[in-house]
């Protein structure tokens, strides 16, 4: 049982050597992606095809020890096949609850832009309140449960892109980038003899996580902190390249995750570069620029920097 920050700390490095068995020269996104799952939040994960995205899910979901599902969005996939149904037992003369795929602790939406916006909001309220309703009967999900959603950013044909409700319900945007040509090597070599998927093991327990993510909890966040995340934030929505800032709930999750990337760091307070590392991947798909600043060339990740570059940050 984990009962301090060394503990913690010990447990979420076991899961990342775990990961890198099988994903090669990726480790903060990994990291990122264990910051999400120690916050309760949700990822989505944005790259070209082949650089890792779906292999990275299923080695987490492998590295601890809970219940793994996979849903394949396509454009003919219905909300009751995520969120599950009411059937009629005639045996028993009642409509009984047919659980759906989300009915896991690890989610993954692969693609998740290849399904429909009515299908895609099938996802809101799980994402945010970790249950479902089904014929106005609400079933909570295990914990701990997280969706780690995939989408191509080139490929456009065939493709719904995610409204900002649902992009806001995401707790990071992360990307993985191209290996370098060592890496890409390196890759070539661990998989000569086999996929190592197949051999990979649990590292660490649901229970681990669950006590992980309460102690982020405890993290100790200063008044001035608190002061620098929200102005950050507002920066964002005064922007003159804005239309949609940082929402509130951003802020929120700036707060989380600064928490989360402290006791990552074996620290039991917050510190100014902690938000400054986490406000990039928090932040920047909240951000909806203006037509204009788009055909400059502008993006969301320019704002992001110019407010850390003018926000000055407490001493």
């Amino acid at each position: 049982m984990i009962e301090n920050t060394e503990q913690a700390v010990y447990c979420l490095k076991r899961v990342l050597y775990n990961v890198e068995k099988v994903i090669v020269g990726k480790r903060h996104a990994i990291e990122l992606v264990l910051t999400t799952l120690a916050c309760r939040g949700h990822a989505l994960i944005e790259d070209v095809p082949g650089v890792g995205k779906t292999s990275l899910v299923s080695a987490l979901a492998k590295s601890v020890d809970g219940s793994f599902k996979r849903i394949q969005f396509t454009p003919d996939i219905m909300p009751s096949d995520i969120t599950g149904f009411s059937a009629f037992n005639p045996r028993t003369g009642e409509f009984e609850y047919r659980p759906g795929a989300v009915m896991s602790q690890f989610i993954l939406a692969d693609e998740i832009n290849r399904t429909s916006p009515k299908t895609q909001s099938s996802l809101l309220e799980v994402m945010e309140e970790s249950q479902v309703t089904v014929d106005g009967q609400s079933y909570p999900v295990p914990q701990p449960f997280i969706v780690l959603a995939t989408q191509n950013p080139v490929e456009y044909l065939g493709t719904y892109p995610l409204p900002e409700a649902q992009l806001d319900r995401f707790f990071m945007k992360i990307s993985l980038g191209y290996p370098s040509a060592a890496e890409e090597g390196r890759m070539l070599e661990r998989f000569r003899e086999g996929d190592p998927m197949l051999a990979l093991e649990s590292a660490a327990a649901g229970e681990d996580i669950k006590a992980i993510q309460g102690m982020v909890e405890t993290i100790y966040v200063s008044e001035d902190i608190n002061k620098f995340i929200v102005n950050l934030s507002r920066h964002t929505r005064d922007h003159e390249d804005v239309v949609l800032g940082a929402s509130p709930r951003a802020s929120l999750c700036l707060f989380k995750a600064a928490q989360a990337w402290a006791l990552y760091n074996s620290r039991d307070f917050v510190t100014p570069d902690d938000v400054i590392a986490m406000a990039p991947h928090v932040m920047e798909h909240r951000i909806i620029l203006k037509q204009e600043a788009k055909l400059q060339k502008r993006t969301a990740l320019d704002v992001i920097n110019d407010a850390l570059s003018k926000v000055r940050p407490p001493l």
